[in-house]
């Protein structure tokens, strides 16, 4: 027997139940629940990373966990349900599509013999971009809109930074090509230099946010993802630095003893044997 979507709704139920649920779930709230969305989401993110795909779907079924969550306390609080959630995504998803449901329907389909690629990109993203654009300003009908509406807070703080300056871009605000960013890098990079020579700490940081935003400027401009460019160097300062581990283990140097030489040498020995495996 297979457990459906049905089964998942009543089991959160009656986890939550105040009488027979898990003590655990029923102390939970919106708020305590966020940190353990988020990681997640990472977790998901990390597995397909790996090509780890026997893990995905129990990675997945945790992050859908999360929402089955959310729509449970609104459950509780006569707010929404699960259903009203997958309502409102299939209309929406429907609505962002006009070039696949041109009727606006579900059901509704292009004409035979008008494929995919008969449909301009750009006409597509444009509509999109102008969709979205109605619904923050449905969503900000109290407030001055922004193109910067809804870029969640909560984000890493460099995926935000790429979104924040993407959403400036689409209206003019950004440098003609990559030169441009280069040449403000070095201008933050100096501007850093100059706060260190002042020793001024919250002045360094500052300045310090300001080259790292730049530079995710410069990531989006070559049009790469910064999260995912720094997630792989992480990865490759990991293997690269367990190498040094390894090989100072194996010459039974305690790492506390090795010198800066040592460890470079090691580290640039790291290096070369992974240009030796490149294909």
């Amino acid at each position: 027997m297979r457990y459906s979507v049905d089964d998942l709704l009543t089991l959160m139920s009656v986890l939550r139940d105040a009488e027979q649920g898990c003590p655990w779930d029923i102390k939970q709230d919106w708020d305590s629940i966020v940190p353990h969305t988020i990681e997640e989401a990472y977790e998901v993110a990390d597995a397909i990373e790996r090509r780890a795909f026997d893990e995905l779907p129990g990675e997945l079924g945790d992050l859908l966990f999360q929402v089955v969550y959310y729509a449970q306390f609104s459950a509780e609080e006569q707010r929404f349900d699960f259903h009203d959630i997958v309502d409102t995504l299939t209309a929406k998803m429907v609505r962002r599509h006009p070039h696949v449901f041109p009727d606006g329907t579900l059901a509704s389909r292009r004409p035979p013999g008008v494929s995919a690629e008969d449909v301009q990109t750009e006409h597509v993203n444009s509509r999109w971009e102008a969709l979205k654009a109605n619904e923050r300003a449905e969503r900000a009908q109290h407030t001055a809109p922004s193109v910067l509406d809804d870029v969640p807070r909560t984000l890493p703080a460099l995926s935000r930074a790429a979104k924040l300056s993407k959403r400036a871009a689409r209206v003019g605000f950004d440098w003609p090509d990559a030169s441009g960013v280069l040449d403000k890098i070095r201008e933050e990079l100096a501007e850093v230099e100059e706060a260190l020579a002042e020793g001024n700490q919250q002045h360094v940081q500052e300045e310090v946010g300001d080259l790292l935003f730049a530079v995710t400027n410069l990531a989006r401009t070559v049009g790469a993802d910064p999260e995912r460019c720094l997630r792989s160097t992480n990865t490759k300062f990991e293997r690269r630095f367990r190498y040094v581990e390894g090989k100072l283990a194996a010459d039974a140097r305690p790492l506390a003893d090795a010198s800066l030489d040592e460890m470079e040498s090691h580290w640039q020995a790291a290096k070369a044997q992974e240009k030796t495996f490149t294909p």
